[in-house]
């Protein structure tokens, strides 16, 4: 079997009852074909950065599970019927990484202005080539 995870971003504007039934639904699915249901990691409402069928704004949800190929196909194929689903992204699940969702807190800009820029040292390069290679 191999792990998977999927990140799922829905409709904001469909009822919570739907979006749960639907992660019902997928781990449902899992463990009817012999897989293992990992976790759920619900990132909450975003900003998207463009509008995805006019909505600004969409629910994430992480999921991670072990299934076989199979298992994946015919969850990636309910995902595509939903209409609560914006966007999903299926991919294998990297052993020992840690994804999480991103900080709500934007990083200071007034520390990273006040700061005075570093200086990029220039390159040395043993020789320049200014020729082509047809010029000889």
């Amino acid at each position: 079997m191999t792990t998977y995870e999927i990140l799922l971003l829905l409709d904001p504007e469909q009822a919570e009852a739907h979006q749960e039934d639907l992660i019902a639904r997928l781990r449902s699915l899992v463990e009817a074909a012999g897989g293992t249901w990992r976790s759920h990691d619900s990132w909450g409402r975003r900003r998207l950065a463009y509008e995805i069928q006019k909505k600004a704004e969409g629910v994430y949800h992480l999921i991670v599970f072990e299934s076989n190929p199979e298992t994946l196909d015919e969850i990636v194929r309910v995902l595509k019927i939903d209409d609560a689903v914006l966007r999903q992204m299926a991919t294998k699940h990297i052993e020992g990484s840690r994804t999480s969702a991103p900080r709500e807190e934007p990083a200071p800009v007034a520390a990273a202005a006040a700061a005075p820029p570093a200086a990029v040292p220039t390159p040395d390069y043993a020789e320049s080539n200014t020729r082509s290679d047809e010029e000889e």
